[in-house]
Order: C-alpha cells, then structure tokens, then sequence
C-alpha cells in the first residue's frame, strides 16, 4: 500500500539551495517511493534560536511511498549524513545546521514515539513549513489539528519569503 507523506526540508549552513536541490534529489530515489511534488523554497527567519544565525532555506516535499514511517525516517537521516549532517546528543535545538530533514505527516497516521511524532509536533506552529505545504496540497489537514491553511493564517507574524529553488532533476 502506498501513502503519501510529506517531508520538511531545511538548511542554513553550506549553499543552502544547492542542498536542498540534493535532498530532494536523493528523496526522488528512495526505494519503494515516488517524488510526487516539491514546493518552490523558501527564506525564513531562524525560530527560538539564542544566539544570531543565517535565515534558514526550506521547503517541503510530497511522496507516495511504501516504506514505513520508521524506514522512511531512517532513509531521511542516512540522507542528512551524506551531506554532512551530524547528529549528536549535545546537538542544541534549533541550532544551524547544513540540512535538516523532517517527516511532517505520513498519510493520516498520529504516532508518538521518541525518535518519531506524527504529524511533526511544531509544524502547525511554523510559517515556513506551512507555505511550502500549501503551495503542493493547499487542502492539507493536519491529523489533529485540522486545516493548514487556518494555522498559517495565525502564523502571519513569521517571516518569509519565496527564493530561487535549484534544479532537483
């Protein structure tokens, strides 16, 4: 059985387009899943950061894929760690980072388990997650929560700003 996921993705560190275009790139071939639709990117302001650091560059992804939440999480992070990506217990929150990868929502599944919360806890909270998400699949409904387009609408105080997206073909 196939369902559709949807995949934040963010970088502030490192040509940031460029590694988004890379990612989606390597989302386009993941086993057993399709790369049905990526959003233009965005520049967004950092959110509940400490200390002064690059706009972050995002967008969000639509697969139909087969794998389980888990393998496809797992497929997510191998694919942070080919670009660099390190993750550690000491790691800060919200702290820059060179990609970040984020299993939003996987068809309607709510799941709550330390390595993985579906739908993401905080992505009805973020502008930058919910534009791109809006821009591939503007009647979204948030397991939960209820309609994207209402929660971005409270989300109108964030900054963001559409930016030129690099080639993922």
């Amino acid at each position: 059985m196939r369902h559709i996921a949807f995949v934040g993705l963010g970088s502030n560190l490192g040509h940031p387009r460029r590694r988004l275009a890379r990612a989606l790139a390597a989302l386009a071939r993941l086993p057993r899943s399709r790369l049905v639709a990526a959003s233009r990117n965005y520049v967004s302001a950092p959110v509940d950061c400490t200390e002064p650091q690059p706009d972050y560059v995002n967008a969000v992804a639509e697969l139909r894929t087969a794998l389980t939440p888990s393998a496809l999480l797992n497929r997510m992070r191998a694919i942070e760690r080919r670009q660099g990506r390190r993750r550690h217990g000491s790691t800060r929150r919200n702290a820059p980072r060179v990609l970040d990868l984020d299993l939003l929502m996987f068809g309607r599944r709510r799941l709550s388990r330390p390595q993985l919360s579906l739908p993401h806890p905080r992505m009805h909270e973020r502008a930058f997650v919910l534009q791109p998400l809006i821009d591939i699949a503007p009647a979204t409904t948030i397991p939960g929560r209820g309609a994207a387009r209402t929660w971005l609408r409270r989300a109108r105080g964030q900054r963001i700003a559409r930016t030129r997206s690099h080639a993922w073909r």
